[in-house]
Formats: structure tokens, C-alpha cells, sequence
């Protein structure tokens, strides 16, 4: 199955080299990713992490750096003198954890999942434990971990009701992979119900919670805030909403019901990020279609007045979690179209009502636990969105309300990390005694 695998993914090499090489003359960056993913790294990484007993922790991109942040912090409170260095697969996870996690020794792009490729970067670093956060399991990358005696530990553990049909077909890989690894710290129950069944010893696995109810890297102090509201033009405003990770086909819904907010709200502004930023253009002449007036963030600046827009629209990497806390209320995309949504704890993190579509797929947990507490108001289409926007607009006892709510949801969640960072001690003491047993 592994030369299967191999097979596969050279293919898949190859038939993306052609892309790679546009990306590498077009897009800014790109070039250093290419060359860290064939294993050349920064000689400045390497001094700093490189055989000194590091921990190297794994996460895919954006909504993984999330999670990894707050963890990183309880590991290097509890182990201060390891060194971190941090992994990702994408350019934005790359941006995003150099903004928000300054603890790290190294932030390094994942080697591409090939056999002597894999093998070649974890010698040269030969980290002391491997720490994969969510879902993140590559098979050679593991098979490399079994055969240089690095433990791995899956951190903030997630799987999903399709990963857990597709992860089916690879049985025998799979097996290699999690009997490779040490300790499952999983969200949920229901994740934990998941890896077992995909095949993992149920002794390793536990429950720690979501760690992204611990992320504060998005508190905003009066000084940030008031440098925010003034570089978005949002100083005047009545009122604000805030939509977060959109998606193509969410933006039409948003404008019409904004339409209908503005007749009620002349003074209210819309904020909109989408998912991805390089559809930033489009959603300004999309805006422009729609009567309204909008602006990309990055051609507005705190030193220079802002023309008041009605929208703008966020195209930079790691500002939204701190956006959110301007919002009065706040839509999270990728839900009113079947994507599977975004992070909802970010907002509600805030004190923030959240209005999502009926598509949480992707984050269940959070979904359930949001709702049930009634913080996570449910919409089905663009009327329904309308409707309870302006509901909640006027009514600021019950945005109140829902705010509080959310905190308190929070607080009562928090401890993820602190649990993961304790696992990760035992993990490494574990390893101490039978080195010195040998």
C-alpha cells in the first residue's frame, strides 16, 4: 500500500510541476515555499532548532495555527527551555503563525510526503516528539517518525464524518500511522469514538477539549481597538456587521440583506472577508453592482482619513479574529453554502451574537455547543439572514445577552492546551526513562 501511495503521489508531482513554476514567477513568496518543501530550509531555522531536542509541531494552515497557537504557548510554559519549531503545507498558515506565535523557535514549510524527502529533513532536525494538530497525518512522514524513534502525539484531534470513510481505503497505511502514534488528544467524544473506530488503541486515547477555546490572540485593548475602528473608516458607523471566511454565493445573499439593513440603518457598514482573499477585486464590483460603495483593506491606512465606505473588504492574512471584536453582530461563512463552515469560537470568543447557515459540518462540536446555549443563531437563506439581522440590530438588550452567553461558553471551555502541554511532559518524561533504561 505504501508504494501505492508513492506511486500516486510522484504522479501527482509531476503533473503539478507546471503549476508550481507559474506560482514561483507569479506569486510573492512562493519560491521559498517550493524550496522548503524539498526539504531546503533556513540555515538560520536550523541553528536554532536542529538536533537541540526540539518539538516540532505540525498544522496544515489558518484554521490549524488557531489551534496551535495557545498550545505552543502551555508547552513552552511548562517546558521553557525546548525549543518549537512549527510547521505548515500553506503560504496564509505561514503568515498566520509568525503573527501569532512568537514562542516558536523556527516556522518551517512541511517537507512534501516523500519517502527519502521525509526521512532527510527529520534527521536533520531530529526532533525529540512530533506533534500533528487536528487531522494531520501523512504516512511517510510517520514511517520516518517509527524508524528514528521520534514519538508522535496527536494534538486538538478532529475527524470528520467523511475522513472517516475515506481513511478506509488506506487500512494498512492507517494502522502503521496511528499504532505510530503515542497519544490521541482529541475535541470531542464523538472524536475519540471516531479514531478508535478507524483503528486506535483506545488506552491512548483521551478527551482534552478544542483548544481554540483558549486562543487570545485576538483580544483587542482600547488602544487597538480605537487604531482599528479609525484605519476601516468605521468611526461613524451606527452600527457594524462583521462576515468572516465567506464564500462565492454567500456575498450575494450578504449584499441583498445589507440592502435591507441599510433602508432601516442608513449609518450601518458592512465588513467582509473572504475566505479567499484573492477574491477581494471581485467582491468590490460585486458591491458596486449592488449600488454600494467598497473598499479593499489594503488601500485603507490608519495614517492617511478614510473615505467612509459602506463596505469594506478584508483582504489580508490573521486581521479578522481582531476585526470581529469591532462587529455588532458577526455572519461566519462557508455555511449558507454546503463548505462545512468556519471558526466559530473566534467571534463568540468576543462576547459576539453569531448568525451561521445550516452547512457546520466542519465543526460540529463548536456548532452544537453555540446553539444549544442559543449563541449560534441558525439561518436557512437570505431572507432568514435579513430578518434576524435586523432583529438583533434592534434589539441591543438581546445582542447583549448574547454576548455575555458566548463568553460565558468560553470560559466554561477553556483548558484544552493546559491538558495537551501536560500530555505532551508525560509523553517526553515516558521517552527519558527508556533511554535510560537502555
Amino acid at each position: 500500500m505504501y508504494f501505492i501511495y508513492n506511486i500516486l503521489a510522484v504522479i501527482l508531482l509531476i503533473l503539478a510541476l507546471p503549476v508550481f513554476v507559474v506560482r514561483t514567477i507569479r506569486e510573492r513568496g512562493f519560491a521559498e515555499r517550493f524550496k522548503q518543501s524539498f526539504g531546503r530550509l533556513p540555515e538560520e531555522t536550523l541553528d536554532k532548532v536542529a538536533g537541540k531536542d526540539a518539538i516540532w509541531v505540525h498544522a496544515a494552515s489558518v484554521g490549524e495555527i488557531v489551534a496551535t497557537s495557545p498550545i505552543v504557548k502551555e508547552i513552552k510554559r511548562e517546558l521553557p527551555d525546548i525549543p518549537i519549531v512549527v510547521s505548515v503545507v500553506t503560504a496564509s498558515g505561514y503568515d498566520m503563525a509568525k503573527r501569532i506565535i512568537p514562542e516558536a523557535s523556527g516556522i518551517i514549510f512541511f517537507p512534501l510526503d516523500l519517502p527519502y524527502l521525509t526521512y532527510s529533513v527529520a534527521a536533520k532536525i531530529r526532533p525529540q516528539a512530533f506533534l500533528m494538530v487536528e487531522t494531520e497525518l501523512w504516512p511517510n512522514f510517520l514511517k520516518t517518525a517509527r524508524e528514528l524513534n521520534i514519538p508522535a502525539m496527536m494534538v486538538n484531534g478532529r475527524i470528520s464524518d467523511k475522513s472517516v470513510n475515506r481513511y478506509a481505503y488506506f487500512r494498512s497505511v492507517l494502522n502503521d500511522m496511528l499504532n505510530t502514534i503515542v497519544k490521541f488528544c482529541m475535541q470531542s467524544e464523538i472524536d475519540a469514538e471516531y479514531i478508535i473506530r478507524l483503528g486506535a488503541d483506545p488506552s491512548r486515547v483521551v478527551v482534552t477539549g478544542n483548544t481554540k477555546f483558549d486562543q487570545n490572540y485576538t483580544e483587542l485593548t482600547p488602544v487597538e481597538r480605537e487604531q482599528l475602528t479609525l484605519s476601516l473608516g468605521l468611526e461613524y458607523a451606527e452600527h457594524v456587521i462583521v462576515a468572516g471566511s465567506t464564500h462565492r454565493g454567500e456575498e450575494e445573499l450578504l449584499y441583498s440583506a445589507f440592502r435591507q439593513i441599510r433602508e432601516h440603518s442608513p449609518q450601518t457598514q458592512l465588513i467582509v472577508a473572504p475566505r479567499d482573499t484573492m477574491r477581494a477585486d471581485e467582491l468590490v464590483e460585486l458591491a458596486v453592482q449592488h449600488g454600494f460603495t467598497a473598499v479593499r483593506r489594503t488601500k485603507l491606512s490608519v495614517q492617511k482619513p478614510v473615505t467612509r465606505q459602506d463596505i469594506v473588504i478584508i483582504d489580508t492574512i490573521g486581521e479578522l479574529g481582531k476585526i470581529y471584536g469591532l462587529g455588532d453582530i458577526v455572519y461566519v461563512g462557508g455555511s449558507l453554502v454546503p463548505k462545512g463552515g468556519h471558526n466559530i469560537l473566534e467571534p463568540a470568543a468576543h462576547g459576539k451574537p453569531i448568525l451561521v447557515g445550516p452547512h457546520m459540518f466542519n465543526f460540529k462540536d463548536s456548532y452544537a455547543l453555540l446553539s444549544k446555549h442559543g449563541v449560534c443563531l441558525t439561518v436557512h437563506n437570505g431572507a432568514e439572514l435579513a430578518e434576524i439581522l435586523l432583529n438583533l440590530l434592534n434589539n441591543k438588550e438581546l445582542r447583549q445577552k448574547l454576548g455575555r452567553d458566548a463568553l460565558n461558553v468560553i470560559n466554561e471551555n477553556r483548558g484544552a492546551s493546559h491538558k495537551s502541554a501536560l500530555y505532551v511532559k508525560e509523553m517526553l518524561h515516558q521517552r527519558q526513562t527508556a533511554t535510560n533504561q537502555e
